[in-house]
C-alpha cells in the first residue's frame, strides 16, 4: 500500500468537499467524493459527513473486490453506486453533488436546452435518471446513463460526475449548474426558447435498412446523407467548409476519409491522412451512430480521440453538429 498516495488522495478529497461546500454545490450533510486508490482500492466519504468540514478520519478505504471497510467509520450509504462505477469505467474519481439550480430545475422538467456552445461541447445531452429514494437503490440505470456522458443528473437527488481528475469532475458540476442558471434567466425573458441549429432532422432522411457498422456501405450511406442536406450545403459554402476528417475504428483496420469541399463530400478515401481523425473503440462508436452519445462531448470528455485541435474545427461547429447528427439517421446492426 502506498501510504504517500494515499495520504495525498485523502488532502485532495478535503480540498474538493470543501470547494463544494464554499460554492454552495454541497451543503448541510449531502453529498459524497471517492477516489481510485489503486486497482482495488478506493477511498469514500463517510455517511453523515459535511463535506465543507471532512478530516481525514471522515475518509473510509473499501476494498472493492471484498467490500471490506477499513474502519470503524462506516462509507457513505452511496458506496455501491461509487463501487460499480469503478468496476465498470477507468475514471479515478467520482464527485455525486447537489447543486440546488439542478436539483430545482430536473424536479419539474427533464430536458436541459443548451444555449451556450460551452453547454453543447461540454455536456451534450444530459441523461436524467428518475430517482425516488433518498439513496440510489438501482445504480444500474445510472451506470448505463455514464456510458453515453460522465454527468448523469438523479433527478430530485443531484448529479454524478465522473472522471481521470477530480478538476474535470468538477468542471462538469459546474458547467451543469451554470448551464441550468443561463437557460432559467433566459426563460425570464422569454418563455418560449428557439433555437435553429436544433431543429429536428427531416423525418424523410431516416432510412429502414439496417447496415453493419463501419462498413462501406454504412458510411457511404452517410456520405449520401450529408450530400443532400440543405443545411450542411448552405453553412458549408458560408464557412468555406474544404477540410479532410477521418473516423477510425480502434483495434481494426477500418479507417474513413471524408474530403470536404465547400461542404460537399466529393471523395471517400480509406486512410487517415488527414488533419483531423477521430478514433475511438466499437463501443462509442456504437452509441454514438445510435445517437447516445455526442461526438464532440465524447472528445471533450476523451471517451473519443481527436488527432488535430479541436478549436480549429469550431469555426464550423453548425455543419459539423448537423453531420453527426446525421450520424444516428443510418441505422446499424
Amino acid at each position: 500500500m502506498n501510504f504517500g498516495k494515499e495520504l495525498k488522495l485523502r488532502k485532495e478529497i478535503i480540498r474538493v468537499g470543501s470547494r463544494l461546500y464554499q460554492a454552495r454545490l454541497a451543503v448541510a450533510k449531502s453529498g459524497n467524493i471517492s477516489a481510485r486508490l489503486d486497482d482495488e482500492n478506493i477511498l469514500i466519504t463517510a455517511t453523515g459527513t459535511s463535506l465543507g468540514e471532512l478530516r481525514h478520519k471522515d475518509i473510509v478505504r473499501v476494498n472493492l473486490n471484498t467490500g471490506k471497510v477499513y474502519s470503524s467509520i462506516k462509507p457513505s450509504s452511496e458506496l455501491p453506486l461509487h463501487s460499480l462505477v469503478y468496476k465498470n469505467f477507468k475514471a479515478n474519481v467520482v464527485i455525486h453533488a447537489h447543486p440546488p439550480l439542478t436539483n430545482g430545475y430536473f424536479a419539474v422538467t427533464s430536458d436541459l436546452k443548451a444555449l451556450t456552445f460551452e453547454t453543447k461541447f461540454y455536456l451534450g445531452t444530459i441523461p436524467v435518471i428518475e430517482q425516488d429514494t433518498p439513496t440510489v437503490v438501482s445504480p444500474q440505470p445510472v451506470i448505463a446513463a455514464l456510458k453515453t456522458n460522465n454527468l448523469v443528473v438523479l433527478k430530485n437527488h443531484g448529479a454524478v460526475a465522473l472522471a481521470d481528475k477530480f478538476c474535470d469532475a468538477m468542471s462538469l458540476i459546474e458547467a451543469l449548474e451554470e448551464a441550468v442558471r443561463t437557460t432559467a434567466i433566459a426563460r425570464i425573458f422569454k418563455s418560449d426558447i428557439l433555437d435553429d441549429l436544433d431543429k429536428a432532422l427531416k423525418s424523410d432522411l431516416s432510412l429502414n435498412l439496417s447496415l453493419p457498422m463501419f462498413s462501406r456501405e454504412h458510411i457511404q450511406a452517410i456520405v449520401d446523407l450529408v450530400n443532400k442536406d440543405e443545411l450542411i450545403a448552405r453553412k458549408g459554402e458560408e464557412l468555406n467548409l474544404t477540410v479532410k476528417l477521418a473516423i477510425k475504428l480502434d483495434g481494426s483496420d477500418k479507417v474513413y476519409k471524408f474530403n470536404f469541399e465547400k461542404g460537399k463530400i466529393v471523395r471517400l478515401d480509406l486512410d487517415a491522412d488527414a488533419p483531423f481523425v477521430i478514433s475511438a473503440p466499437r463501443e462509442v462508436w456504437e452509441q454514438v451512430f445510435l445517437g447516445k452519445l455526442d461526438s464532440f462531448v465524447a472528445v471533450t470528455q476523451g471517451r473519443m480521440k481527436l488527432s488535430g485541435q479541436l478549436g480549429q474545427l469550431s469555426k464550423w461547429y453548425v455543419p459539423f453538429t448537423r453531420l453527426f447528427a446525421l450520424f444516428k439517421e443510418v441505422k446499424i446492426r
